[in-house]
């Protein structure tokens, strides 16, 4: 009798039962995923439309009981930035077009900033550069509604939401030089970076067989991601 009343109470799940439940837990786990996104994604935007008021930098805030400060890049700052990048872990320069760990392209850089066609904002903590984001416009007509955005950090200031700050700002300015999409690259193997983009509500839009090679010259695949800016104040 005891059997049979537990029996009732919790019946065995069938095959089709058992396929029914995991279809409902994938979704649930499907939907969970995308919720995180999309709150990731409304944090920026919040971020975003606070940078439009405040534009005006440096500004700083705290993160963990550490002083955090953002600035723009200016010509004093390449001794630093070239410090920096080659500090930085040889995957994460990686997917870059261009090498950030000469000086002379460093000195380029400074130029396109001074002519207004790219972007940089600094990031320091307790007075050290730990990172930097930039937004670069295209110089080909047929392309000058697109920008490229570029997130770098120290290893061991990842994952504190910098990268949020960052996006937020560079998203800011990108509307304010009315782009329409913004695109990042990576090499398809660096997982990390891909995660870090998808939370920011980049979309992947095409891959490319052995379109990087490293110092070594070993080939790897290349990821195009972009994010919509023209959708970008809709709720």
């Amino acid at each position: 009798m005891r059997r049979k009343i537990r029996n009732n109470i919790c019946p065995r799940n069938t095959r089709n039962e058992r396929k029914v439940f995991n279809l409902v837990v994938v979704s649930f786990i499907s939907c969970v995923s995308w919720a995180k996104i999309l709150v990731t994604v409304r944090i920026i935007k919040q971020m975003a439309r606070q940078a439009t008021k405040k534009r005006t930098f440096p500004w700083t805030t705290k993160i963990d009981g550490t002083q955090i400060k953002l600035r723009l890049m200016t010509a004093d700052d390449k001794d630093a930035v070239l410090a920096f990048a080659r500090k930085l872990p040889e995957d994460d320069l990686l997917f870059l077009s261009f090498d950030i760990t000469q000086e002379s392209f460093i000195e380029h850089w400074i130029r396109r900033i001074n002519a207004g066609t790219w972007h940089t904002i600094l990031v320091e903590a307790d007075g050290k550069l730990v990172g930097h984001g930039s937004l670069m416009r295209t110089e080909q007509i047929w392309s000058r509604h697109l920008g490229e955005i570029i997130l770098l950090l120290a290893p061991e200031v990842r994952g504190k939401g910098l990268g949020n700050i960052l996006a937020g700002e560079l998203f800011a300015k990108a509307e304010e030089w009315n782009l329409m999409k913004v695109v990042a690259r990576m090499a398809a193997d660096q997982k990390g970076a891909i995660q870090v983009f998808e939370k920011l509500g980049f979309n992947a839009e095409a891959l490319l067989a052995d379109y990087v090679i490293d110092r070594n010259d070993r080939t790897h695949d290349l990821i195009a991601m972009s994010y919509d800016i023209t959708g970008f104040n809709e709720e």
